[in-house]
C-alpha cells in the first residue's frame, strides 16, 4: 500500500507525457514537408535569401526553389499546386487573376524602370523604325505589354512588326542568327544583345508619363495562404531584409547573386539597379498597394485595371473575364503583420 502514491505518480506522469504528446502532434501535421518558391532567374534581392538559407530558416523547413523561363508557365504551376509562392510580373498576374486562377497578389518586389528594355540592332534608331523587322518578346509577359504599348505610344503599326515568342534564354542565338532585328525582355538578357551590337531604344519606366506602369508582385496560392498564413509573414519579413542587404551593399549582393545564378556580373548588377523597391511600410501607402482600406483607390489595383482594359483593347483577354475591381486579390494583411512586428 505505501507504493500505491508512486503508482499514482507514475500513472499521472504518463497521462500528461501522452497528453502534452498528442498536443503537439497538430502542429507537427500543419507543418508543410517543404515550402516551394518559385523564380524567373532573374537577379533580385530576394536570391540572396536562397544563398544563405535565410528562408529555410526562418520557415523551419526545407525551401524547394524551383526555375520557370516565364511567369505564365510559374502562375500555372501555382493554380497546379505544384509551387506556392511566385515572383512574377504584373501583366501574367492581370490575365491570370481574370482568368480564375486560385492566387493572391501578397507584395510588390519591384517596380520595372529600366530593369526590361526594348533593344534593336543599331541599324534601327527609333521605336517607328521597328515596322519591317521581327521583335521577339515572351508572349503573356510583362515585357509584352510593354512593347504593345511602346508601339501604341510611338504610333508602330503592329501589322507591320513580326512578333517572335522566344524566351529569354533562346534570344541571343536567334540575335546572332538574324532570326530577330529588337527585343523587348529583361536583364540580363538585353544585356546579352547589348554586348552583341544592339542598343536600348527605349526602359520600360519611360511609359509611365504615358499611363503605362509596370511591376513584379509576389503571389500566392490561396490554399497554401489559408494553411500557412504565418509562413507567408515570415516570407514577407525575409524579403525586406535581403532588399535591405542588397541596398546597403549593392556591388556585393550583385556579385553574389550573379554567381548564384551562374549570369555576368555587369548585367546583373544593371538589372538589379534598373527596379525601384518600396518597402513593406512604404507599399501599405496608396501610392502603391493600400492597406486594405484604401486598396480599391491604390496605383496598384488601378494599374491592374488598366493593363486588363489594355490586353482586352489588344485581344489577349476577354472584356467579359476581366473583373470590375483587382481590389478583391490583393491582400495587404500579411504585409501589416510583416511591416509592424
Amino acid at each position: 500500500m505505501k507504493n500505491r502514491p508512486w503508482l499514482f505518480l507514475a500513472i499521472v506522469l504518463v497521462f500528461l507525457i501522452g497528453l502534452a504528446s498528442t498536443a503537439a502532434a497538430p502542429a507537427l501535421a500543419d507543418a508543410p514537408k517543404e515550402v516551394r518558391l518559385a523564380f524567373l532567374n532573374g537577379p533580385r534581392p530576394w536570391i540572396l535569401g536562397k544563398i544563405d538559407g535565410s528562408f529555410d530558416q526562418a520557415f523551419g523547413v526545407p525551401v524547394k526553389w524551383v526555375r520557370f523561363p516565364s511567369g505564365p508557365p510559374a502562375l500555372a504551376a501555382l493554380a497546379a499546386g505544384e509551387v506556392d509562392i511566385v515572383r512574377v510580373g504584373s501583366v501574367p498576374v492581370t490575365s491570370s487573376l481574370a482568368r480564375g486562377l486560385p492566387f493572391k497578389v501578397i507584395a510588390l518586389s519591384g517596380v520595372i524602370d529600366t530593369s526590361e528594355r526594348l533593344v534593336a540592332k543599331n541599324s534601327i534608331k527609333t521605336v517607328k523604325e521597328l515596322e519591317g523587322h521581327s521583335v521577339a518578346t515572351v508572349a503573356g509577359s510583362t515585357a509584352h505589354y510593354a512593347l504593345l504599348a511602346a508601339f501604341k505610344v510611338h504610333g508602330v503599326d503592329i501589322k507591320n512588326v513580326k512578333l517572335v515568342n522566344l524566351n529569354p534564354a533562346d534570344q541571343l542565338a536567334a540575335w546572332k542568327r538574324g532570326d530577330i532585328d529588337a527585343s523587348y525582355i529583361w536583364g540580363p538578357a538585353w544585356h546579352d544583345l547589348e554586348q552583341d551590337g544592339g542598343h536600348t531604344l527605349l526602359g520600360s519606366g519611360a511609359l509611365n508619363k504615358d499611363g503605362y506602369y509596370l511591376f513584379n508582385a509576389f503571389v500566392v496560392s490561396n490554399d497554401f495562404a489559408e494553411k500557412y498564413p504565418d509562413l507567408v509573414v515570415k516570407f514577407l519579413e525575409v524579403f525586406q531584409k535581403t532588399v535591405d542587404r542588397y541596398q546597403a551593399d549593392p556591388d556585393g549582393s550583385a556579385v553574389l547573386i550573379a554567381k548564384e545564378l551562374e549570369q555576368g556580373l555587369e548585367g546583373a548588377k544593371l538589372t538589379l539597379a534598373g527596379l525601384v523597391y518600396p518597402s513593406l511600410t512604404e507599399q501599405l501607402k496608396v501610392e502603391w498597394l493600400g492597406d486594405g482600406a484604401t486598396t480599391a483607390n491604390s496605383n496598384i489595383a488601378k494599374s491592374f485595371g488598366d493593363q486588363a482594359a489594355f490586353l482586352v483593347e489588344q485581344n489577349e483577354l476577354r472584356a467579359k473575364d476581366v473583373p470590375e475591381s483587382y481590389a478583391p486579390f490583393i491582400d495587404t494583411s500579411f504585409l501589416k503583420k510583416a511591416a509592424n512586428p
